[in-house]
């Protein structure tokens, strides 16, 4: 049996997300996973991450697309850039009224592999502009 790299893993990770395997998602993530979102506190630990996933699913219908993948020599770190296509379906607290809204916005992650399994995920967007797009 091949060896996974942490490419493999991450790869496998978006694949996941896309096809709105959430325990999958869960899988590959380790139990202390440090999850950094664009806003807000950062959540420690498998158990937060489920919790923000289920709010994800609840709130929003999106798909990743023109995802492309970068790694450092180590090949432990990786960094990818994609097209969030999105639609907002429930409201979020201190967010504008959810009835639908589409969106497209450009994003990053910077996630971070060790044992197997993603133990650190940071993400950016535009919120601003977000903001915008579901105001509208």
């Amino acid at each position: 049996m091949a060896t996974r790299t942490a490419l493999n893993i991450v790869q496998e990770y978006y694949q996941c997300f896309n096809n709105k395997d959430w325990n999958g998602m869960l899988a590959l993530v380790d139990d202390s996973i440090r999850h950094e979102p664009n806003e807000g506190e950062v959540r420690i630990g498998k158990l937060l991450f489920k919790e923000f996933l289920h709010k994800l699913d609840t709130s929003y219908e999106e798909k990743l697309s023109d995802i492309v993948f970068f790694t450092e020599p180590s090949g432990k770190r990786i960094a990818a850039e994609f097209t969030v296509n999105g639609a907002y379906k429930k409201g979020d607290n201190g967010l504008p009224e959810a009835h639908g809204q589409t969106y497209n916005l450009q994003a990053g992650a910077f996630l971070e592999v060790a044992n197997d399994k993603i133990i650190r995920i940071t993400t950016y967007y535009n919120l601003s502009k977000w903001l915008v797009m579901v105001s509208e």
